[in-house]
Formats: structure tokens, C-alpha cells, sequence
């Protein structure tokens, strides 16, 4: 039996509930004020930032982050740019990090993109630009000295039904365009500018194909660290049509590609620089006109195709990164081409110089 100083009256009870339930009550009307706070002023670095280029449909606050409909960022005017849009979006979800809020720092917890279309432009030169608006060179301070870009912590990006063009001005002009399609990605962390960390990437998509073609597949899972170049990655092609490839075949294909199925099976580790990537490649359904391809003659390769369908190759990658004389498309190109003249039993001289530049035109240096 209890003693009566350990008996806690009822009207105490109420009381210490009440307290408990106001300060419970106030900590949330503080962290819905916070919440207010953090998306008004993404809101508004979300509008500085899209620049005179950038229009948007309609910006609002819903509960769950900054919402923009209708976005656009068009392309500078005579800048060489092979389409009218950098970016578009039906709708772009984007939500900020309360705990980056509440400590005084502008962060995003995630960023949602619905009917996005994003151009990617390969130059002559081989360089890689994206988004040039945003990501290019920042106006320079009154001294002369860059702007620093900000810091921004993106914790991640996912992409539904997001269309990527691609332009590749390397390998011809007007540049070659190509299409990813139904994009469904994930990405992240990101931390901006400095891509210091682990970003997890897990995307697929599909490669459109000739008028006649195959629509091909595109599956990339693993994570990779910009900064470091560390990355453990699985890619994944299947049944991409040759066709679309022909402008990176014309050196190698002298009559041309009239049909054919591309597929690749890649696992890509990069730890300190040092790569190891073991991989196979299939092609089937391969219809050449009346040359050869990558130094091969045609007999051989139609002979192959027809005594064994598929001709799959195995070969592996391997490397250091930060080796000068260490070419990732000749890397390829030679265990590609030893593989093939493996299967034939032919010189690998033909093949490492027919294949390099298909190589070198599909993955850059």
C-alpha cells in the first residue's frame, strides 16, 4: 500500500499534464513557424538564382516544401546552344532542411522533378556542359576574383518521367542528338559545390531508338564521389539499336550499320584512382552494308554471327585515373578489340584502331 506521500493528487496530475502539453504544443507552433521560415527564403534564393533567363508558371509554399510549375530556363541567344531550353519541368517539388534552417544555413532535403527535360551538350573539344546558366562561370567581384558559389547541401534528387537530350558536337555538326527517356532516378546526397561525399545513383531509363529501331534500356545503380573519383558502379544496356550509333560508327563501318543490338554488362570500381572494371558486351542481330567493321573484315564477323548468334565479348578495364598516359577509350578499345580477335583469331592492330574512336566518341577521353 502506498504511503500518502507518495500519493500525487489528482488536480497536480492535470496540472503537470497540462504543462507538458503546452510546452509540446509550443515547440510545434515553433517548428511550423521555422518550417514557414526556411520555405520563404528558399522561395526566395530559388528565384535569384534561376536568373533572366528562368521563368516559371506559378511559385507557391504547400506544406510540404516550395512548389514551381511550368519552369523553364532558356538557352542564351546566339550562344551555340543546339536546342531552345537548358531546363524544363512540369512541376519541381522542392523541400527545404528544417534542421539546416534552425541552424541559420540554407539546405534542401530533397528536390521532387515531374515531365523534366534536361540538354546536355558535348563540345568539339569533348568538355561536357550542363545547365550553363546556373552551373557556368559566376559574375566576378569589382577586384577581379571569382565568386565564390555557395554552399548548398542537397540530401536528394528524384527524377520521374524525365527526358535527357543529348548533343554530342565531337563527332559531327549539326551535333548528334540522342534521347534518354522515362528517366526514374534517385541521387544524393549532394553536396554542392564541393561533391565531397558519396553520391548514391540509382537510375533507369530508356535510349530511343531509329525510326524503325529498338527502344533500348539504360540502368545505372552504385555511388560514386566526384571529387575523389572514387565510384562502385553497375551499368546496364540492353538492346540499344546501332543505328542511332552510326555518326560514332562511320570511321569503322565503311558501308554502314544497317541493323543491330548493343548490349553492355559493366561493373565499375574506383578506389585512390585506381580502376577495375570487368564487363561483357553483346551484339546481335548485326547487319553491315558492304564494308567491314573496326578493321575487320565483314566475312569474318557475318561468319561468327551466323555459327555462334549473339558475339559476346568479355574484357576488363583497369588503370589509374590520375596517370596522364592512362586513356580510359583506348583502355576499352584494346581489351574490346582483344576479346573480338580473340573469338576470330585475327590481329588486334585493325580492331584497336577501328574501335577506339567508336569508344572514344560514346565515353569522352
Amino acid at each position: 500500500m502506498s504511503s500518502p506521500s507518495e500519493v500525487v493528487p489528482a488536480s497536480l496530475r492535470r496540472r503537470r499534464l497540462w504543462r507538458m502539453g503546452a510546452i509540446a504544443l509550443t515547440l510545434l507552433v515553433l517548428l511550423a513557424v521555422a518550417w514557414q521560415l526556411a520555405m520563404k527564403q528558399l522561395q526566395r534564393e530559388i528565384v535569384a538564382q534561376l536568373g533572366p533567363r528562368g521563368e516559371v508558371a506559378s511559385i507557391s509554399l504547400s506544406w510540404n516544401g516550395v512548389e514551381l510549375r511550368g519552369l523553364r530556363i532558356a538557352a542564351a541567344p546566339k550562344s551555340g546552344w543546339p536546342t531552345a531550353d537548358e531546363l524544363r519541368a512540369e512541376r519541381m517539388l522542392v523541400a527545404p532542411d528544417l534542421w539546416a534552417a534552425l541552424r541559420g544555413r540554407i539546405g534542401v532535403r530533397r528536390i521532387v522533378v515531374d515531365g523534366g527535360y534536361i540538354a546536355l551538350l558535348r563540345t568539339r573539344d569533348g568538355a561536357l556542359r550542363v545547365l550553363p546558366s546556373l552551373l557556368g562561370p559566376s559574375p566576378g567581384r569589382r577586384d577581379g576574383t571569382a565568386a565564390e558559389p555557395p554552399s548548398l547541401r542537397i540530401g536528394e534528387v528524384r527524377l520521374r518521367d524525365t527526358e535527357v537530350a543529348w548533343f554530342d558536337a565531337s563527332v559531327r555538326q549539326p551535333p548528334l542528338a540522342l534521347r534518354l527517356t522515362g528517366i526514374d532516378a534517385r541521387l544524393g546526397p549532394l553536396p554542392l559545390p564541393a561533391l565531397d561525399a558519396a553520391t548514391a545513383v540509382d537510375l533507369q531509363a530508356m535510349i530511343e531508338g531509329s525510326r524503325t529501331g529498338p527502344r533500348g534500356k539504360l540502368a545505372i545503380e552504385g555511388e560514386v564521389t566526384h571529387a575523389s573519383r572514387d565510384a562502385d558502379l553497375k551499368v546496364q544496356l540492353r538492346q540499344v539499336d546501332l543505328v542511332v550509333l552510326q555518326p560514332y560508327l562511320s570511321r569503322v563501318a565503311d558501308g554502314g550499320v544497317k541493323a543491330g543490338r548493343l548490349d553492355l554488362d559493366l561493373r565499375a570500381r574506383v578506389q585512390r584512382q585506381q580502376l577495375h572494371a570487368p564487363g561483357r558486351i553483346t551484339l546481335t542481330g548485326l547487319e553491315l552494308g558492304a564494308g567491314g567493321f573496326a578493321g575487320l573484315p565483314r566475312q569474318a564477323l557475318v561468319a561468327m554471327a551466323g555459327q555462334s548468334g549473339p558475339i559476346e565479348l568479355d574484357f576488363t578495364l583497369e588503370g589509374r585515373l590520375d596517370d596522364p598516359a592512362f586513356s580510359l577509350n583506348e583502355n576499352l578499345a584494346t581489351r574490346f578489340a582483344a576479346a573480338l580477335a580473340e573469338k576470330l583469331g585475327l590481329s588486334v592492330g585493325g580492331v584497336v584502331e577501328g574501335l577506339g574512336s567508336v569508344i572514344k566518341g560514346l565515353f569522352g577521353r
